[in-house]
């Protein structure tokens, strides 16, 4: 059943997005071992952008699923926004079919084999009006995440027309998410074919970053994926998020100090310090600084609300 006015507004869930980089095994189990301490109140696990990205077996998800489960934390299994071989499907339908824990669909192929079921969609469906996210909802959607590249104005619309009893998820603090390819970007810089890519991406914890002639540091390669330099973080729209009934803000890792990013959402969240002064302390903890244009209907790259 949707939220109420009043438990929306008194303080938005938090969640923490899938691993969007290739970590090591060791790197990713003391990681979640951190956030099975922190205040977050929604884990997403699992690859989503590359299946040869496979240091972590799917039972070594599992087993930080349980983990996770036993902490307290609601636990949602994330499945690839790309698929393009027959292992992908196999995989695609064990985590469809897992029968413990919530899926989140980050394709229409996702959408398909999870019908009957609650799930979650995520922004690479791009759920951009109301009746795609209606149709979803008959098919199973519980929750659906708000494409990256939406304004708050369209945001707005799809609240006021939300099927009853589908949640609201805003990415809210990461490198967004801007495309998906075949080609691997990562493995292409160094001249390598994606399928003898020699694993590349474990090079780059946080993203290849790619910068101008004029030194802008513009985007950042992520194997398959293409990120903004940049990072996203609408923790000052705390007020406009609870305004407009938002259920979930969601922080998406990055390699260092993620648990500092999370406590700083949650005191945020909890009245113990002020976004804007919150916000001032993550601009210290991003790669290439802030940008929110997206957002406000402008360029994605812009810091539209000026750094406190």
């Amino acid at each position: 059943m949707t939220m109420t006015t009043t438990e929306t507004t008194s303080r938005p869930r938090l969640s923490l997005g899938p691993i969007s980089y290739y970590w090591p095994k060791d790197t990713v189990d003391a990681f979640y071992a951190k956030v099975a301490e922190s205040p977050v109140d929604i884990v997403y696990l699992g690859e989503t952008i590359c299946s040869k990205r496979n240091q972590l077996r799917y039972e070594d998800w599992l087993s930080i699923a349980e983990r996770l489960t036993e902490a307290g934390k609601e636990v949602v299994l994330s499945t690839l926004a790309l698929l393009e071989a027959e292992s992908e499907l196999l995989r695609l339908r064990a985590i469809a079919s897992n029968g413990r824990w919530r899926v989140e669909a980050n394709d229409m192929g996702a959408v398909n084999l999870l019908q009957g079921q609650p799930f979650v969609v995520g922004h690479s469906v791009n759920v951009y009006n109301d009746r795609t996210l209606a149709l979803l909802a008959k098919q199973g959607c519980m929750r659906w995440v708000l494409p990256v590249e939406l304004t708050h104005e369209a945001l707005a619309e799809m609240q006021r027309r939300r099927p009853e009893g589908v949640e609201t998820e805003v990415f809210a603090y990461g490198r967004l998410p801007l495309a998906y390819s075949a080609r691997c970007f990562t493995a292409r810089a160094r001249n390598l074919p994606k399928d003898d890519c020699r694993y590349a991406c474990i090079d780059y914890p946080d993203g290849l970053e790619l910068v101008t002639q004029d030194d802008n540091r513009f985007l950042a390669l992520n194997g398959i994926q293409t990120q903004s330099a940049r990072t996203m973080n609408l923790l000052p729209e705390l007020p406009r998020l609870r305004e407009l009934n938002v259920d979930i803000l969601r922080i998406s890792p990055q390699s260092h100090s993620t648990e500092v990013v999370i406590d700083l959402f949650h005191q945020a969240l909890t009245g113990t310090m002020d976004p804007r002064e919150a916000s001032a302390e993550l601009e210290r903890l991003m790669p290439a600084g802030p940008c929110d244009g997206y957002w406000h209907g402008g360029a994605g790259m812009a810091q539209a609300v000026p750094a406190p």
